[in-house]
């Protein structure tokens, strides 16, 4: 595969990640609660990725290996419970601002544990990402913006978290076939969601009947998809770029609720997602122009080589 079709899979699964919002607001509408929705869409996803790892062929690994891959899964179960807690203080708009905040963050973990900087190009595709997400969000001609303190710490915790998790899926045990890793990672966050909103609707037939079709779809879409995406490209893009071509996530989901909750987008607001594109897109050119340079820096390399080579055999004795 080439470098931009890793870097399709890792948009993709940003975009998986946009259509949960929508059936979430489903799923409340339908009298869920946070701890069944939540549950329900870890304990779902969870188990549709192991019936895939069973019909697969499996590579043994050690008990580190595993230990290592279902803790890296921690921050991702992690990362829904602060986003959702950010959401009893914060409205819906000012909290995916919050949470937005990991387009920078992994490029800053890429820098800090990779000893990769950040190009020029990459964080000015940052800061367009940062202000098409302003626009997308539409709180700056909102009459009231209603801002708390805890709200505000728990938004930057999940994006804090969300980033870990992507840094994890592009640097640990990058030899594992990404079912099964995802799996594991999968795993990690069931664990880690149960241990805060205890499964007590696994026990209830009546309300897990009626919660299979959303545990179904928003496990497809939150849980079995993209780290299942993530695990395939993001050790060959790096955790900077995937951070930002997971901004995919805010374009999708405004479209989502525009065209199936039929709720309002002003054009400022398409203006926004637009923006998040070209951020996305200026970040792609800037990492296959350079790559471009390396292989012919290569290619150059290589034939100056033979012609070395070449030369001495012909100039012998």
């Amino acid at each position: 595969m080439k470098l931009w079709h890793y870097a399709l899979l890792v948009f993709f699964g940003g975009c998986c990640y946009g259509i949960l919002s929508t059936f979430v607001k489903l799923a409340y509408a339908a009298g869920f609660t946070v701890t069944e929705v939540t549950g329900g869409q870890y304990f779902f996803g969870t188990v549709l990725t192991w019936i895939v790892v069973i019909f697969t062929k499996k590579n043994k690994l050690t008990v580190k290996q595993t230990s290592k891959l279902v803790l890296s899964g921690i921050p991702f179960g992690l990362t829904g419970i602060f986003y959702y807690q950010s959401l009893q203080t914060l409205n819906a708009s000012l909290a995916i601002i919050f949470l937005f905040q990991f387009v920078w963050i992994g490029t800053f973990f890429e820098w800090l544990f990779q000893k990769i900087r950040p190009t020029q190009r990459k964080l000015i595709s940052i800061m367009i990402l940062l202000i098409g997400s302003i626009l997308v969000a539409n709180i700056l001609f909102q009459e009231r913006v209603a801002l708390s303190w805890q709200g505000t710490v728990w938004g930057l915790c999940a994006a804090l978290t969300f980033s870990t998790f992507i840094f994890l899926s592009s640097s640990v045990e990058k030899e594992t076939p990404p079912s099964l890793k995802s799996a594991l990672l999968s795993t990690g966050a069931v664990i880690t969601v149960f241990i805060i909103f205890p499964p007590t609707f696994l026990f209830d037939f009546n309300v897990l009947a009626r919660l299979i079709p959303y545990g179904l779809v928003l496990g497809v879409f939150g849980i079995f998809l993209p780290p299942l995406l993530f695990s395939i490209g993001m050790p060959h893009v790096g955790s900077g770029l995937g951070t930002i071509m997971t901004a995919s996530e805010l374009p999708m989901a405004v479209s989502m609720s525009s065209f199936v909750l039929a709720e309002h987008v002003s054009w400022l607001q398409w203006i926004g997602v637009l923006i998040i594109l070209v951020g996305i897109v200026n970040s792609n050119i800037g990492r296959v122009s350079s790559k471009r340079q390396s292989l012919n820096v290569d290619k150059r390399g290589t034939g100056l080589d033979k012609g070395t080579i070449l030369g001495a055999t012909l100039n012998r004795p």
